[in-house]
């Protein structure tokens, strides 16, 4: 498979994937092959559809995942070998559209309490405090920090695109008092004994850490620091159209699921019920 391994690659480079989509397509299509014992090019419509119906009912993926080597599927079939692809007959799992965890202002601050290492709090408070995506802490750069109109550069975001985030005052002065210990030269969070930037995987170490020992027992990750920005900021009542510039969300779409995590006790919300059988507790 090197020969297509290699065109597969040239053809997604050439349409400006991402080196890490480059990377798991390129895994789909191997696993694909490994699976049947055969080239990828010597299979057809039936060994896929078998396959993706294997991956669902035996090896219990997600459905994101399912869809993800579709994708994949799709793009090496469609685009490398030039072949037809019947989307009726393939077509994609549906996913669940699940909620994700949310954290309260008291639990983010439980969070920084319990993260003595300066630096380690300094990454923490600024993937929350700016709305960022982990990958996008690690590759900040000390030039990309404008304490001077107070906001952070986002350079090649999601989708490859540039944006400005949020820099509070509080971030900024533990910045300072990190940069003033560490003294970070190109990468703002460089790696341990190295000048080149912290992986996601060190950042995400970091965030579990803090959170076991917070005490924190919700299923939260590194990424719900950004949900939970978000979700704060709707509730104290920032415009939706406004936190969906600073998360760099494409569609207003994505950004609405927020909607559904506000807290119903600060919307002043009650249920028509309590209107004419009465809310008093007992």
């Amino acid at each position: 498979m090197s020969e297509l391994r290699t065109k597969m690659t040239m053809d997604l480079e050439l349409r400006g994937y991402s080196p890490t989509t480059v990377k798991y397509y390129i895994n789909h299509v191997f696993r694909l092959s490994k699976h049947f014992s055969k080239s990828p090019d010597l299979l057809g419509e039936d060994e896929i559809f078998e396959y993706l119906h294997y991956c669902i009912t035996e090896r219990k993926l997600s459905e994101g995942t399912v869809n993800t080597i579709y994708s994949a599927l799709k793009f090496f079939y469609t685009k490398t070998l030039g072949r037809d692809w019947r989307v009726e007959k393939l077509a994609r799992t549906k996913e669940a559209r699940k909620l994700p965890a949310v954290l309260s202002k008291s639990e983010v601050m439980d969070i920084f309490n319990a993260t003595e290492n300066l630096k380690h709090k300094a990454i923490l408070m600024t993937i929350y405090s700016a709305g960022l995506r982990v990958s996008e802490a690690a590759n900040l750069k000390v030039t990309d920090i404008d304490s001077k109109n107070m906001q952070i550069f986002i350079r090649n975001g999601k989708g490859k695109k540039d944006r400005y985030a949020l820099l509070s005052k509080a971030n900024i002065n533990v910045l300072r008092e990190y940069w003033k210990r560490y003294h970070p030269k190109e990468f703002l969070f460089s790696g341990r004994y190295r000048e080149d930037a912290i992986s996601a995987r060190a950042i995400q170490k970091i965030f579990e850490q803090a959170r076991d020992k917070a005490g924190i027992k919700k299923d939260a990750t590194v990424h719900t620091l950004r949900h939970s920005f978000a979700t704060h900021l709707l509730e104290a009542g920032t415009d939706i159209f406004h936190i969906q510039r600073l998360l760099g969300h494409t569609s207003i779409h994505t950004t609405t699921i927020y909607l559904h995590l506000r807290r119903m006790d600060l919307l002043n919300v009650t249920s028509p019920l309590d209107s004419f059988v009465g809310g008093e507790n007992d």
